[in-house]
C-alpha cells in the first residue's frame, strides 16, 4: 500500500464486505501507524463517505447511509458517560446517547416518548438541583426491558427539599416530594418531573440521603416502598420499563390533569407512608398529609394497608381541612371497614 487512495479503497472495500471496520484492523493489515491510518479515516469522514459510530474500543466506521448506520448502532445497546456539570444541557446528553448507541432504535412510539420525557426531566433535575460537579448517566437496552440511571454526588434530593422547606427530617421531605408540585426552584421548575416519571415507569427508584424509595406500576405490583440504606453522597435515579409496555405519556398525564384546562390538578396520596407506627393515625399526622395539597383541585387519599385511623386524623382532614377548602374535592379508596367508619363519622 503506497498511496492514500489505495488505503481508502481498502477501507471502503472492507466496510462493504463486513458492514463495518475498525481502525486497528487497517493498521494491522497495512503496517502503517495508527496516526496515519486515522488520518485517512478522517479524510473519508470529511468527504462524507463514512461515519464513526461508538467510541474508544467500540468505535467502528460504517458507510454513510441510514441502513449501515442503524445496523452498526443496533450492536451498541448501552451508553455510559460522566458529564461535567458546567453549561450542561439535558438535550445534548440525550442527543449523544441517540448518536452513539442503538438504545432508542426500533422502540415502540409510546416507550420512546416516555423515555424522552423522563430522562430529560431526571437529567435536568441533576443539573439544576444537585450542586454536583458531575452528572453520570447509564442507558441500557436488554431483551425485554430498557433502563436508565442518572446519578450525581451533590447535596442529595431529600436533603435539598428538607433544607429548602425547613422540614423535620428526610422522611418528611419524601412525603413532601411525592405529592407533586413541590420544587426548590419554583421560578424554573414545576415540581412535576419525579411525580410523573415515577408513574410512567414499571419500576422507579430514588436513592439519596440514607433513604431508598421504590415505585412499582405493574399488574403484579402497584405500590411504593421506603427503606433505609447507606447514606452515600448525592442522588441515584433508576428507571425501568418493559419494551412491550402499552403505558403512554398521555395516559399518565390525563390521570392527574384537568380535562378542560390541562392543569396538573390531581394527586394521589398513599396514607401508609405517613404512619409513624401501627397506632391509629393522629391529628398531627393528618396535618402532615395535607401540607401543600391546597395547590390541587382533586385529592385521592389511598388507605391501602392502613388498618385504622384515629378520630382526630379523620376529623382533621374530612371536616376541618375540607371546610377550610370547600372548592377542593377529597375522595378516598382502599379503606377497610374501621377506616371508612371514622371517615364517614367525620364527614
Amino acid at each position: 500500500m503506497s498511496t492514500n487512495m489505495d488505503i481508502k479503497s481498502l477501507i471502503l472495500d472492507k466496510i462493504k464486505e463486513q458492514k463495518q471496520v475498525k481502525s486497528s484492523q487497517i493498521v494491522k493489515e497495512t503496517g502503517f501507524s495508527r496516526t496515519y491510518v486515522n488520518r485517512i479515516f478522517q479524510s473519508l469522514r470529511d468527504e462524507g463517505r463514512i461515519i464513526l459510530v461508538g467510541k474508544a474500543n467500540r468505535a467502528m466506521y460504517v458507510l454513510a447511509d441510514k441502513k449501515s448506520l442503524e445496523h452498526a448502532k443496533s450492536q451498541i445497546l448501552d451508553f455510559k458517560e460522566i458529564f461535567i456539570n458546567k453549561n450542561l444541557s439535558e438535550d445534548d446528553v440525550l442527543k449523544r446517547i441517540k448518536e452513539e448507541s442503538g438504545v432508542f432504535l426500533n422502540l415502540k412510539n409510546n416507550i420512546s416518548e416516555i423515555l424522552n420525557f423522563t430522562f430529560l426531566e431526571m437529567v435536568n433535575n441533576a443539573i439544576d438541583h444537585s450542586g454536583s460537579k458531575e452528572v453520570g448517566v447509564v442507558f441500557q437496552k436488554e431483551k425485554d426491558i430498557i433502563t436508565f440511571t442518572v446519578f450525581d454526588t451533590g447535596i442529595g434530593i431529600f436533603n435539598s427539599i428538607k433544607n429548602k422547606f425547613n422540614l423535620a427530617d428526610n422522611l418528611s421531605a419524601i412525603q413532601f416530594l411525592l405529592k407533586g408540585k413541590q420544587t426548590t426552584m419554583p421560578e424554573s421548575h414545576t415540581g412535576q418531573g419525579i411525580f410523573f416519571s415515577s408513574k410512567m415507569a414499571d419500576a422507579f427508584v430514588i436513592i439519596s440521603s440514607g433513604k431508598k424509595i421504590r415505585f412499582f406500576n405493574t399488574n403484579d405490583l402497584n405500590d411504593v416502598f421506603i427503606e433505609n440504606v447507606k447514606d452515600d453522597p448525592g442522588t441515584q435515579i433508576h428507571f425501568i420499563i418493559s419494551l412491550n409496555s402499552n403505558r403512554s405519556e398521555q395516559e399518565v398525564f390525563e390521570k392527574f390533569t384537568d380535562k378542560d384546562t390541562f392543569e396538573f390538578s390531581k394527586t394521589h396520596i398513599l396514607i401508609k407512608l405517613y404512619e409513624i407506627s401501627k397506632n391509629p393515625l393522629s391529628r398531627s399526622e393528618a396535618r402532615r398529609v395535607m401540607i401543600g395539597l391546597n395547590n390541587f383541585k382533586d385529592i385521592v387519599l389511598d388507605f391501602k394497608d392502613v388498618e385504622s385511623v384515629g378520630q382526630g386524623f379523620a376529623d382533621e382532614i374530612f371536616r376541618v381541612w375540607q371546610n377550610n377548602h370547600p372548592d377542593i374535592k377529597i375522595s378516598y379508596i382502599n379503606a377497610v371497614e374501621n377506616v371508612e367508619f371514622m371517615i364517614k363519622r367525620a364527614q
